[in-house]
């Protein structure tokens, strides 16, 4: 199975079709009137169908287990050819469109095996996806190009030549993914003042500007308190997901005091010290936390 802990919860929505043919007006007559000897097409049809779709991993080796939170089954008659549409929704990490074109292929299959003691000219055909929403396809990554990134490394032991700085390589790896420069990386102590000089003078010169370090609770700890006289809008969700992210991993990320912002059309960042917590925060909230950076330009939403 493809790795998908990095990933959020979306609403995910597929509509797959399969077509089912018969070889007589009669056989849609029946179907209709109720009088095909195996029982109900359509309604057992139906009901294969969504067992269908909530065993699909358990066919498909591939395919993650999931909640399915709706199925709809619909039908359409076009002369001799019966249309079948499944819709399947659910809030997950991964798409539906397996399940939505399993469902489908099922409800046609067994429409099949219902009608061939009546009629042995029943064919299945154009099994495919309709529709997708959700993931990649419906939030594509925005562009990052015009982001001028710098990062500032909060640790009065690092700034003091003990140990060696970890997250604030972590934050360059992760931008550079998205081909985003670090134009400045900058260690300092753990200091209400320097982080705020340290900040006004970067913001010059760069509109993202990650800090890492002095999120907790601990005495020294003083990063949000340094960073908040200057946010002028607070992206409270922004924050909000990266706790939520944090702790569906680990409980005590509930303890961390990350502050997200903007400051003279920059993006400020306060982020946990460790190099797990800074690259799960970032995971979060990127790529789609670039889309801000065009809004802060004037664009619409």
């Amino acid at each position: 199975m493809v790795d998908i802990t990095h990933k959020s919860n979306t609403l995910r929505i597929a509509t797959a079709q399969a077509i089912v043919k018969v070889s007589s007006e009669k056989t849609i007559t029946a179907i209709q009137n109720g009088t095909v000897p195996k029982g109900d097409v359509f309604s057992m049809s139906k009901a294969a169908g969504l067992l269908a779709v909530k065993k699909t991993p358990e066919l498909l080796p591939d395919c993650h287990p999931m909640p399915i939170e709706f199925t709809g089954v619909a039908y359409e008659i076009y002369e001799l050819s019966i249309q079948i549409k499944v819709t399947v929704k659910t809030i997950y990490k991964t798409g539906v469109e397996v399940e939505a074109m399993h469902g489908a292929s099922v409800v046609a299959l067994n429409m099949y095996d219902m009608l061939k003691p009546i009629d042995k000219g029943v064919e299945i055909e154009n099994i495919k996806l309709l529709e997708k929403k959700g993931g990649k396809s419906s939030y594509p990554i925005a562009d990052a190009s015009g982001i001028n990134a710098a990062v500032i490394v909060c640790s009065d032991s690092i700034s003091q030549g003990v140990g060696k700085d970890t997250s604030g390589e972590v934050i360059k790896n992760k931008l550079a993914q998205f081909q985003i420069t670090t134009n400045e990386s900058i260690i300092i102590p753990d200091d209400i003042s320097s982080i705020q000089n340290t900040v006004k003078e970067l913001v010059k010169t760069n509109n993202l500007i990650i800090i890492t370090g002095g999120t907790g609770i601990s005495p020294k700890d003083v990063t949000p308190e340094a960073v908040l006289p200057l946010i002028e809008k607070r992206l409270s969700g922004v924050e909000e997901t990266i706790r939520r992210y944090g702790q569906d991993r680990m409980p005590f990320a509930m303890l961390s005091r990350s502050v997200v912002g903007t400051f003279q059309n920059s993006i400020i960042m306060a982020l946990p010290g460790s190099s797990k917590g800074v690259a799960e925060s970032l995971d979060a909230v990127l790529p789609h936390l670039f889309h801000s950076f065009k809004v802060l330009t004037g664009a619409r939403h």
